[in-house]
């Protein structure tokens, strides 16, 4: 363990790491389509007629929860969450408005995007990192977080 990060579980992030990578690449290569989540789920809801054709872009939306909940029951680590539901909701709402506005989330800029040395993938990439640096410090300095 690194003593700044205690509760860091690198193995467990390589893997995670290494199997978004692998999803992405099986789509991009397998349909030529980007894995990027939030077109992916604007398609399977209907949101959106372009894109991966429907019943994939369902079928990976729908596997998101799916995976999360396989992978926690086999690590034998238990799903929690730390925050009320009211607020996933305003926070997946405004995530969700974020990546209409950014035309793309985390995975399609920063994994897909990224690798094919998009400029408009480097710069939505580094403004949200830049806006997550900036939230997390500011949550700290008001009291939230440890």
């Amino acid at each position: 363990m690194i003593a700044a990060f205690p509760s860091a579980i690198p193995l467990q992030g390589l893997i995670g790491g290494v199997m978004i990578g692998l999803s992405a690449a099986i789509l991009l290569l397998g349909i030529g389509r980007i894995a990027g989540v939030s077109g992916l789920f604007a398609r399977a809801t209907g949101a959106s007629d372009s894109g991966a054709p429907r019943m994939i872009a369902l079928a990976f939306t729908v596997g998101l929860p799916i995976g999360a909940f396989v992978a926690a029951s086999v690590i034998l680590t238990p799903m929690r969450m730390t925050a009320s539901w009211p607020l996933i909701i305003v926070g997946g709402l405004l995530v969700g408005f974020g990546t209409r506005l950014g035309s793309g989330c985390t995975s399609g800029h920063g994994v897909c995007g990224m690798s094919r040395h998009s400029p408009r993938s480097l710069a939505a990439t580094a403004t949200f990192m830049a806006a997550g640096i900036a939230t997390v410090t500011a949550m700290r300095l008001i009291g939230f977080g440890s």
